[in-house]
């Protein structure tokens, strides 16, 4: 078996992506980037920055991108879980506004790669959760771009709990809808 398993979404270019995970008495071991894997599977990305986020439940980060520095991003929970979504916003793309969304949780060690040109987004579906991504570009705070997380045109299916409040940034609760977007 190889060490991971790459699946694609429907959406061009952005993919799940499973490890092989290696367990015994001490615990377990796993790869979660190889770069000769990746390479063969058509995921040539260059990593150039690890960011590593920490938020409660209902905490919703995004949708977020940046303009002329996009990120494509390899993302995964090491603890808790969250509900990780990717939304097309190349111009041209079969897809443009369309969305994929999955659950990455420490249990299943699911990772998912958003490529460049999509807005990405979570929300913290255990108590606490904490978020590692790989970026293929640095980030630009004058560059940042932004999707209203809950846009009619979009639908993204949150899976949101009757017990669950939704915690936003401010800047967040601001963003632009998709067709206001340039």
């Amino acid at each position: 078996m190889g060490k991971f398993t790459f699946t694609e979404t429907g959406i061009k270019d952005l993919y799940i992506i499973d490890n092989a995970r290696f367990d015994d008495a001490r615990g377990y071991f796993m790869e979660t980037y190889n770069k000769q894997d990746f390479d063969a599977a058509g995921l040539t990305m260059n990593f150039v920055q690890d960011n590593q986020s920490k938020s409660t439940k209902g905490v919703l980060r995004g949708l977020h991108f940046q303009k002329t520095h996009p990120q494509g991003k390899l993302v995964r929970v090491t603890k808790g879980a969250v509900y990780d979504v990717a939304v097309d916003l190349r111009p041209g793309s079969e897809t443009y506004g369309k969305w994929h969304g999955v659950t990455l949780s420490e249990e299943n060690h699911r990772q998912f790669y958003v490529p460049e040109g999509f807005a990405h987004g979570f929300l913290v579906l255990s108590d606490v959760a904490e978020f590692v991504y790989k970026c293929t570009d640095f980030y630009h705070p004058e560059d940042e771009g932004a999707l209203f997380w809950n846009d009619p045109d979009v639908g993204i299916d949150w899976p949101i709990t009757e017990d669950m409040t939704i915690l936003l940034s401010d800047k967040d609760k601001k963003n632009p809808l998709l067709k206001d977007i340039q």
